[in-house]
C-alpha cells in the first residue's frame, strides 16, 4: 500500500471558505508536519518529497518498497493554491 499526503501545511480548502464566512483562518493554519517520520513511528516506511524534481525518483522509491510488501507513507509538500476555490468541505 501507499499512501501520498498532499502537505500545504494547513487545512487550506477549510480556510478559503471559513475566512470568506468568518474573517478568520483560525484552527486551519499548521507547521510543514513530517508524516512520513510519523509513519516510520508506526511501522511503514516514509519518503518525503519537497521539490517536482524529486517526484519520480519519491514515487519510485515508494513503488519499490511497497513491492517488498512494507506499506509507505509518501508526504509531498504542496504550495498553497486556489485548487478546488469554491468547493467546500464540512
Amino acid at each position: 500500500m501507499i499512501a501520498v499526503v498532499g502537505n500545504d501545511a494547513g487545512w487550506t480548502q477549510i480556510a478559503r471558505e471559513q475566512v470568506k464566512m468568518l474573517g478568520d483562518d483560525v484552527g486551519t493554519v499548521l507547521a510543514r508536519t513530517a508524516y512520513h517520520e510519523v509513519a516510520k513511528g508506526f511501522g511503514a516506511a516514509g519518503v518525503e518529497i519537497r521539490r517536482d524534481a524529486e517526484v519520480a525518483a519519491g514515487l519510485e522509491e515508494a513503488r519499490r518498497i511497497a513491492a517488498s510488501g512494507k506499506p509507505v507513507l509518501v508526504n509531498v509538500w504542496l504550495d498553497k493554491t486556489e485548487f478546488r476555490a469554491g468547493s467546500i468541505s464540512m
